[in-house]
């Protein structure tokens, strides 16, 4: 891949991430994302499954600054995405997939069924939806992430994928199982 097309790539990546828009990656991005999760799977934030979301939420940030905040501002540019999370963890994809954990773990217990087996591909839709997937994209990922067939994706089906996109130079969307 070309330099040009990994920047795209990256500048993508941070995009999901810079959840306003702003042009840096913050705590505040963070935040959003939980509530507008919560708010789609129609979960209150006080609640254990709201408090553990967030609660994870600021675990991902303070993972993320530790890695990418390299002046310490509390802020993530782009420059400090790419260089920190997507070129320091991309040898180490699995890396970044514990700093992810606890806020993927809680996601997955917003999203799950309720008999807490697993996340549904139209659930997992969802969340790739709110989270900045286009539609279309966020569908064909999902159903690619039940690589059993089973109707349900587990916790580390979407832990993989997560560090596979953010950390390699892989596909434009989420990555499924093996790609």
């Amino acid at each position: 891949m070309d330099s040009a097309e990994h920047e795209r790539k990256a500048a993508a990546r941070f995009a999901s991430f810079d959840q306003d828009g702003n042009g840096y990656i913050d705590r505040e991005d963070f935040s959003a994302a939980a509530a507008a999760l919560l708010a789609e799977f129609d979960t209150a934030a006080r609640c254990d499954k709201g408090q553990a979301l967030y609660t994870g939420a600021e675990a991902f940030w303070q993972g993320m600054a530790g890695i990418a905040d390299v002046d310490g501002d509390q802020r993530v540019t782009r420059e400090e995405f790419v260089t920190g999370a997507v070129k320091r963890l991309g040898d180490n994809p699995q890396r970044f997939a514990e700093i992810a954990r606890p806020f993927l773990r809680a996601v997955v217990a917003v999203a799950a069924e309720e008999d807490g087996s697993g996340v549904a591909p139209q659930a997992a839709a969802r969340v790739l939806r709110v989270l900045g997937v286009p539609e279309d994209t966020a569908r064909g990922v999902a159903t690619a992430l039940d690589a059993d067939g089973d109707g349900l994706i587990g916790e580390e089906e979407i832990l993989s994928a997560f560090a596979r996109y953010y950390c390699t130079a892989g596909p434009d969307g989420p990555a499924a199982p093996g790609a």
